[in-house]
């Protein structure tokens, strides 16, 4: 056999394996998030609070109680978070916010809160009215596929 042949041999085993171990990683990383969503479901309650400030924070910055820093994993600790400082009863307390509803988060409005730890999971308006999100500017070629795909009759992809 001739050295090329050797040598993609091997970069081809060493990628299999790669995929491999990837793919059983993935898998026990899925079924731990769901378990831990089960946790969240099962520990949230409604809460009325006024949401003073949101912003992408790194965790030390945040203002959140040194238990659940000293519990976050070393790699996680520089990454930005998205921060919710809210008033729930007399105390203001600094929340993780879900990265989902962060951006649908009034400022400066009373809401009622779907809450778990300091974890919250969802937010509905309670007094005036429901700020919308601007939709982002589409690109040509979001804008060529749609109309391509009216024309044809299709549904559009989101």
């Amino acid at each position: 056999m001739s050295p090329v042949t050797i040598t993609l041999l091997v970069i081809l085993v060493v990628l299999v394996i790669a995929i491999v171990v990837l793919y059983f990683l993935g898998k026990k990383a899925q079924k731990k998030q769901a378990e831990q969503q089960e946790l969240l479901e099962a520990n949230k309650q409604t809460v009325s609070m006024l949401i003073i400030d949101k912003k992408r924070m790194k965790l030390k910055e945040a203002g959140l109680p040194q238990m659940v820093i000293d519990q976050t994993p070393k790699l996680m600790r520089g990454s930005k978070l998205p921060i919710i400082k809210a008033k729930v009863g007399p105390q203001i307390l600094s929340l993780i916010s879900d990265e989902k509803i962060f951006d649908s988060v009034p400022v400066k409005k009373e809401v009622k809160a779907v809450v778990s730890g300091l974890y919250v999971l969802d937010v509905k308006g309670l007094h005036g009215k429901q700020n919308t999100v601007p939709q982002k500017k589409k690109g040509f070629f979001k804008r060529t596929m749609e109309k391509l795909q009216e024309k044809a009759g299709a549904k559009p992809v989101k």
